[in-house]
């Protein structure tokens, strides 16, 4: 089940819910005011590596062989 972010459009509040595919936004409800007037939000996608930054930047940097 996929966690999904919402916005009550009556009080604002921001959330997220885990809901089962085929879930109506209409049957989502606020956890703060009980509102079900709901948007469903876009998120960003954010993942971690074990590698450091510069390390992964050199390993895709053209060699400087001549």
């Amino acid at each position: 089940m996929p966690i999904y972010e919402y916005r009550c459009l009556e009080c604002g509040e921001k959330f997220e819910k885990l809901v089962r595919f085929g879930t109506s936004t209409s049957e989502i409800q606020c956890p703060k005011c009980g509102g079900r007037k709901v948007e469903k939000l876009i998120s960003a996608f954010s993942a971690r590596t074990s590698s450091t930054t510069a390390a992964s930047a050199a390993a895709c940097a053209p060699s400087a062989s001549t």
